[in-house]
């Protein structure tokens, strides 16, 4: 009993902590990003680079993924967005393995699973850290407002999501709990 109890305690704050929260970028900015988001090259998911000033010129909804969370199902809705309005928004998936050990597959078994449950055709990335000390630069960007020029908010759990604007600056945060098809993101894309 006292170890449900104690489970329960340490579950309870994350799902009543931020699972909805949404962070917007300030009207004015304290400072100016000091990095580019053009600047990544990263790893797919099958192994090719992807320079990302490819997206120049694009909306882009980066997504920290996991395949045994809540919110895994979240790759329908994702999937959706990307059918449906890919010619504004670019989806980029992220597998982590940050929050309760959700995404302990490799690259091949991520990929398979995407596709065979989800039918998941937006480009997706190589396994990554997204907090911590081995955290990606691409997440430490997107969470330090020195590169950034205004946000702090890092992931608090899988399918937290970040929405960078067609000059690509970071604009805003999507906890975990906001779908990728709800209407505050497509308003922020139309």
């Amino acid at each position: 009993m006292y170890t449900i109890l104690l489970a329960v305690a340490l579950v309870l704050p994350n799902f009543s902590c931020g699972f909805k929260k949404v962070v917007a970028r300030p009207d004015t900015m304290e400072q100016k990003p000091t990095a580019s988001i053009y600047d990544f090259k990263m790893p797919a998911i099958t192994g090719e680079e992807i320079d990302f000033s490819r997206y120049k010129g694009k909306k882009m909804l980066i997504v920290n993924t996991a395949s045994e969370c809540g919110f895994t199902p979240q790759y329908e809705d994702l999937q959706k967005l990307h059918q449906q309005y890919g010619e504004k928004v670019v989806i980029l998936g992220f597998p982590a393995n940050n929050f309760g050990g959700q995404e302990p597959g490799n690259n091949q078994q991520i990929a398979n699973f995407c596709q065979e449950n989800y039918g998941v055709t937006f480009q997706m990335f190589s396994k990554i850290s997204v907090k911590g000390e081995d955290m990606a630069p691409l997440y430490r960007w997107l969470t330090d407002k020195e590169l950034n020029g205004w946000n702090t908010t890092a992931p608090n759990w899988n399918f937290c999501k970040y929405l960078i604007n067609e000059e690509g600056e970071l604009v805003k945060f999507y906890a975990s709990a906001v779908n990728p098809m709800s209407s505050e993101i497509l308003e922020d894309i139309n």
